[in-house]
């Protein structure tokens, strides 16, 4: 299987991307500061800028059955954009204990696809490796598009009510 790697700017990171184009699988993604850019997946650079919500046709080489700490990436790629689940609940999810939950989360090789950014502590963010601030970046950014998305759809309903007063 051709392997292919490549660069995008997240913020002030850059997001290092390796994949299968064949395969449509996303074998691994890593945050680091330095880098030049070239090519990624359009669906992920679609996603870093906000523009999409999933990462279709691509997903995670940890989703193979089999792979390591399998169930709890399940759980996890499970959590819908915009939102956010405990170690906790994706432990219970998954069958496992909260801190499996953590290791599995550490050792995501995916991040972003199986989107571990999403899973917070009960007492705040938790942890993101390499650095907290990616976390929020992230969270930030799902929260801006559905907010827009929110703005868009509220926008044409009230054009709707509008057009149906000019009809009566």
């Amino acid at each position: 299987m051709d392997i292919s790697t490549g660069i995008c700017r997240f913020g002030l990171w850059r997001v290092r991307v390796e994949w299968s184009e064949e395969a449509h699988l996303i074998h691994r993604i890593s945050f680091t500061r330095s880098g030049d850019d070239s090519p990624v997946p359009q669906a992920v650079s679609r996603y870093l800028s906000g523009k999409a919500e999933s990462f279709d046709p691509y997903g995670s080489i940890a989703l193979s059955r089999g792979y390591p700490f399998y169930d709890i990436y399940k759980a996890v790629s499970e959590i819908p954009y915009g939102e956010v689940r405990t170690y906790s609940e994706i432990a219970e999810a998954s069958g496992t204990h909260h801190r499996t939950v953590g290791v599995a989360m550490r050792r995501n090789p995916t991040p972003l696809i199986i989107p571990c950014h999403r899973v917070v502590s009960k007492t705040g963010l938790g942890g993101y490796s390499p650095d907290i601030s990616i976390k929020k970046d992230l969270l930030n950014l799902e929260k801006k598009v559905l907010r827009k998305k929110s703005r868009s759809a509220n926008a044409a309903s009230d054009e709707d009510r509008t057009q149906d007063l000019n009809c009566v």
